[in-house]
């Protein structure tokens, strides 16, 4: 899964055990919306020094990991979810996905409008190839 958006916050690596440790940013995406919203991601292991080239304000292309998990506690059996981030990249030169699939579509729309396709008008004799 892919999103873009401002990178709001980022947090201090935590080291959970001997063998993990985890990294928490804010994602903010929306922004131009009456309710942007704030997304919270995660990088864990060698990937957590990957925040440290980017400052707050920036525009970021995230690619991530959608992960669930079940826990069973005192209270009952409960389900979390964690945004696992795999890779960052600065978004340069309003090259965003958005953008993208906002001219792929312009682009297919263009092509739809100029087609020649066939229009059934009703007379026995008009489309003569159906297979039925």
């Amino acid at each position: 899964m892919e999103v873009v958006g401002t990178l709001k916050a980022k947090f201090d690596t935590q080291k959970v055990s001997d063998r993990f440790q985890k990294r928490e940013f804010i994602l903010t995406t929306e922004a131009n919306t009456p309710y942007p919203q704030h997304v919270s991601f995660q990088v864990t292991q060698d990937k957590c020094t990957i925040l440290d080239q980017f400052s707050d304000g920036e525009e970021l292309k995230v690619q991530f990991n959608l992960r669930g998990r079940e826990w069973n506690g005192p209270q009952g059996i409960k389900y979390f979810n964690t945004l696992e981030a795999w890779r960052i990249e600065k978004v340069t030169g309003g090259n965003t996905t958005s953008q993208n699939t906002q001219n792929t579509n312009q682009a297919s729309n263009n092509t739809t409008n100029t087609s020649t396709t066939p229009v059934f008008t009703g007379n026995v004799g008009d489309n003569d190839d159906l297979p039925f």
